[in-house]
């Protein structure tokens, strides 16, 4: 960060508050019955995640590509979730609002990055299902795990690459007037905003990412669904048509659970108090981590034989233990 700034200008001097205060939920009526909701949500996305990539570790029946994608989500579910919520509720919960500009800064880091992930997730399941579906004789050619395993590296090149570049633009700015971050987290959005000098790069960026991270993942994932139903409708009868289909269910709630709220609350940004978005926001951010393990289980019936499978295992182990006592 300091070469980046140097590049700048060597006479260019930078205020850098010794902390920020994060200060989303203050005022809120009822909000502690909120946190407590947020420690469910947690609990149940630490369990289901983690439950979910331990049957894809344990089932070698489990080694088709999609479910590196698969494994590649709950991880990111589940490091996003942990990297939100403790930090929310130790936040809020305990009143601890003051944060260092560099924890505040590594905060953002790591939320931008998982939440980020999490579309961009999306996508490579919408490109399995369409290879799947399209091209069934030549899925194993074109979706390999070699091909899979480079696609979700590059997503989290790019990620990375770019909440880099907005945490490094956050570096060039100087704050010598408020420190309070209207946010439940170190919102990039927020914290430019504060800023007395010029913040037009933070600025473009903000603009772009959202296009870049949002509207392009849920533009190639809805063009991907049309082309399959297009397909299906005309070489397919209704019965393969909808058996086909069936197999996409369990990825369309995925899209309908992350894309959704974001849309509505970017829609109505403008026209809803503050408040409002924040929780909006939150909910975006911590509901698709608890809510996606659950679906996959359900609606992936190899997964629900895996785990049953499983279950079967654990039962035996445990019936010829008590037998051996």
């Amino acid at each position: 960060m300091d070469l980046f700034n140097s590049a700048l200008g060597k006479n260019i001097t930078f205020v850098r508050p010794a902390y920020f205060i994060i200060g989303g939920f203050i005022g809120m009526a009822h909000v502690k019955f909120y946190y407590v909701f947020l420690i469910f949500v947690y609990v149940v996305s630490v369990l289901g995640n983690t439950m979910v990539m331990l049957v894809i570790c344990l089932d070698h029946n489990l080694r088709a590509p999609k479910y590196i994608a698969v494994f590649n989500l709950a991880f990111v579910d589940l490091f996003g979730n942990s990297a939100l919520v403790p930090k929310i509720l130790d936040t809020f919960l305990f009143n601890h609002h003051a944060i260092s500009y560099n924890d505040c800064l590594t905060y953002l880091f790591f939320c931008y990055t998982c939440l980020s992930m999490q579309a961009l997730n999306l996508v490579a399941l919408s490109y399995d299902r369409l290879v799947a579906i399209i091209f069934p004789l030549h899925y194993m050619v074109k979706v390999t795990h070699r091909f899979m395993f480079t696609m979700i590296a590059s997503f989290w090149a790019f990620i990375i690459t770019a909440v880099l570049i907005a945490v490094c633009l956050i570096t060039r700015l100087s704050f010598c007037k408020s420190v309070l971050i209207n946010s439940y987290f170190c919102d990039h959005g927020q914290i430019y905003r504060l800023a007395c000098n010029d913040h037009f790069p933070n600025y473009v960026v903000s603009c772009l990412y959202p296009v870049i991270i949002f509207w392009i993942p849920l533009a190639f994932i809805l063009i991907s669904y049309l082309y399959i139903c297009y397909t299906l409708s005309k070489v397919a009868t209704v019965h393969q048509g909808l058996k086909a289909f069936k197999t996409c269910i369990g990825h369309l709630s995925l899209v309908a659970i992350y894309f959704i709220p974001l849309l509505i609350t970017f829609t109505l940004m403008e026209n809803i108090h503050s408040n409002a978005r924040i929780i909006n926001l939150s909910l975006t951010s911590l509901f698709p981590p608890m809510l996606n393990p659950i679906i996959y289980v359900l609606q992936t019936q190899e997964i629900k034989e895996s785990v049953k499978r499983l279950l079967k295992i654990s039962r035996k182990v445990k019936v010829k233990k008590i037998a051996i006592m």
